[in-house]
């Protein structure tokens, strides 16, 4: 809204307000209706979504990072990643991990990498025919995908695309001035917490992504009163605060391992994550890689993203609008973001 607003803004700024009053929203928060589950075990649920148009390219699966909710890529109608898929007649999966309990604190990442996601790649390929998954993972799902193509080559991926997935975090702000303290104690004070919590509960990992966007966080509510006309502004708002009120927590034996081996050591900028004794070098992945950095992300910045490239000289590097959610997800990112993910499936099918 102008500083004198007219009449049309005043309009809309009173629609907006009382739908909000009296409806309770403004977003369209209408999930995408999964046709199916098509295979389920510990902390994997794969489901299968309905396909609205022709069917076209590999099936692709998308993987969400762990702490996060899976509605991450269907954040709500407009700015979903799935209903853009589902649209565009891709058959399109997604894996879901669940919540995380105090009971889940023995689980490290190698559950993941080599239970987890490798089993939702095989239900899914066998579902399509025997076609080769293109897999859409956003932050540590990202992660976790390379991970796990590095340690099973066997697997039918055609292709791995990544957004907000940094693979330096000395490039990291947040994590950057933690280091030398976790070097003078030998990470003592992370392990203590951890293992007295059982590993980072949800509303810890909430606070760390309000506070990496500590700006915006401050300022939302006078946004909020400027921008009093602008419907799918705050529609987004209401969607993204929805997202970030069903944070997820991290098993106890992950966050240690994501704690010492990636935060601390900073082994993945090396090109190599250790899981239960076993190193894996993921400068070993042949598949076709893209990497998406958004230009305001203060979680996973450029530098700490597209570093994946000097391990992987073959990576594909971008750089498109939004911080860390709105790059995979916002109100751009379908002019942005998911047309430079559909070119890159498009050319790798």
């Amino acid at each position: 809204m102008h500083l004198f607003p007219n009449r049309r803004e005043w309009a809309e700024a009173g629609s907006n307000v009382r739908e909000r009053l009296f409806r309770g929203h403004i977003a369209d928060l209408r999930p995408q209706q999964p046709g199916a589950i098509l295979a389920e075990g510990p902390q994997r649920t794969v489901w299968r979504y309905h396909r609205t148009a022709p069917a076209r390219g590999r099936p692709v699966l998308l993987v969400p990072p762990l702490a996060a909710p899976a509605l991450c890529f269907d954040l709500r109608r407009g700015c979903s990643v799935a209903e853009h898929m589902i649209a565009s007649g891709r058959p399109t999966y997604l894996v879901d991990y669940g919540a995380i309990s105090f009971g889940d604190r023995h689980l490290g990442l190698e559950h993941w990498v080599r239970d987890v996601l490798p089993e939702a790649v095989r239900s899914v390929s066998a579902d399509a025919g025997g076609e080769p998954v293109q897999l859409v993972g956003w932050c540590l799902g990202g992660i976790m995908s390379v991970v796990m193509a590095a340690e099973h080559s066997e697997l039918p991926i055609a292709s791995i695309a990544l957004v907000a997935s940094p693979f330096d975090f000395s490039q990291v702000p947040l994590i950057a001035p933690l280091r030398p303290l976790f070097e003078m104690t030998d990470g003592a004070i992370g392990r203590v917490f951890y293992r007295t919590f059982g590993g980072a509960p949800a509303r810890l990992v909430q606070a760390a992504y309000q506070f990496a966007g500590l700006e915006k966080y401050l300022t939302k509510p006078l946004a909020i009163v400027r921008n009093l006309d602008d419907r799918e502004f705050l529609a987004q708002i209401e969607a993204v605060d929805r997202f970030m009120s069903n944070m997820l927590a991290y098993p106890g034996r992950t966050f240690g391992q994501l704690y010492h081996h990636i935060l601390g050591a900073n082994a993945l900028a090396e090109g190599r994550m250790t899981l239960a004794g076993q190193t894996i070098d993921i400068r070993s992945v042949l598949v076709p890689l893209l990497n998406i950095a958004g230009e305001g992300d203060g979680i996973a910045p450029k530098a700490a993203v597209h570093h994946l490239g000097r391990l992987i000289p073959s990576t594909q590097l971008e750089t498109c609008p939004g911080g860390h959610l709105g790059v995979l997800t916002g109100r751009a990112a379908r002019h942005t973001t998911w047309a430079v993910i559909d070119a890159f499936l498009d050319r790798t099918k």
